[in-house]
Formats: C-alpha cells, structure tokens, sequence
C-alpha cells in the first residue's frame, strides 16, 4: 500500500469512527454528555470538542503549505484559541461540525501527491514555538492523535453502558482474494 492510499483509508476509518462515536453519543442525555468521568478532558463532550479543535488546527497548519484548493473554508474558520475549548456545548451542533470537517479532511487527502507527502510542513504551535517536520510523519500523527482519543470516547461511551461496536481499521481494509 502507498503511502497516499494508507492516508485516503485514514481518512475514511476516521470519518467512519468519528460518524460511530457520535451515533453512540447521541443516545445519552446532556447530562450523561457532560458528566465529569476522570478522562483527560473530563467529559465526553469536551473530549469530542478537543478532537474537533485539533483537527482543525492541524487542517489550518497544512492548509497553509498544502491546501490543493480543498481547505480554504477551514482556513478561514477562526482559530480555537485552546486545546480545551468548548466549540459547542451541545452534541448536535458539535455533530454536525464533525461531519462536515470530516468531509473537508477526506476530500483534501484525496487531493495529495507523493512529492507533497515528501515534504517538510514548517508551522508554530499553539505556544508559538516555530517548528519543521516532515509532512507526512505530521500526518501520520494527525490520524494517530485522532484515534488515541477516539479510544478514549469509546472507553468512556461503554462506562455509560454504550458499546460503539467494532472499532478495528481492518473492518475498512478489503480482503485480496480470499
């Protein structure tokens, strides 16, 4: 597998994972949504958020080197300000967020080129420390950090007696002639 098609099935896994961790959610009440539960983020909400607010600030990063003309409406989006921040308080909104960064974040991958991933992404974090890094090490950890926390949703849904069902990436890879 290329590099590129392991970044477009990345995509999709996180699509498809992110569309399951919001189904299950959707079935626990406000409450349940914003119980503290002793994860890193406290909350199941604010754990969605902070996947949100990463995502995007990761999507400006590259859209700034990389764009492909697929990230111009993230990079105009107001930047969140801190990696806790609350976006949306509510799930439905917060929901229909994802889905749509989502969108943006696959139809973006779509559009990447070798010589591209082979290049250097040059960007400040969010305490303005300047760094330079290989793309595509940067995106491997961007599809990485997602699923770390995705786990931790998951954790956090079953405790709430929610079972996202099966989360593996190799219910998205094909069988070769089997």
């Amino acid at each position: 597998m290329s590099q590129l098609s392991n970044y477009h099935l990345m995509a999709r896994y996180n699509r498809w994972m992110n569309a399951k961790i919001y189904d299950a959610a959707a079935t626990l009440t406000p409450a349940q949504l914003q119980q503290q539960r002793g994860a890193f983020f406290g909350s199941i909400i604010a754990t969605l958020n902070h996947l949100l607010v990463a995502d995007i600030l990761w999507l400006q990063r590259f859209a700034n080197q990389y764009d492909n003309g697929k990230l111009a409406a993230v990079a105009a989006l107001t930047p969140p300000s801190q990696l806790d921040q609350i976006l949306y308080p509510e799930l439905s909104p917060l929901s229909a967020q994802r889905q749509w960064l989502d969108q943006q974040l696959y139809d973006w991958v779509t559009t990447l080129t070798e010589l591209q991933l082979a290049g250097v992404l040059t960007y400040r974090n969010s305490k303005g420390v300047l760094h330079r890094k290989p793309f595509a090490a940067v995106l491997q950890h961007f599809f990485n950090h997602q699923t770390h926390h995705r786990g931790q949703l998951s954790t956090l849904l079953f405790q709430a007696g929610i079972d996202v069902g099966v989360t593996d990436l190799l219910a998205l890879i094909d069988d070769e002639g089997v």
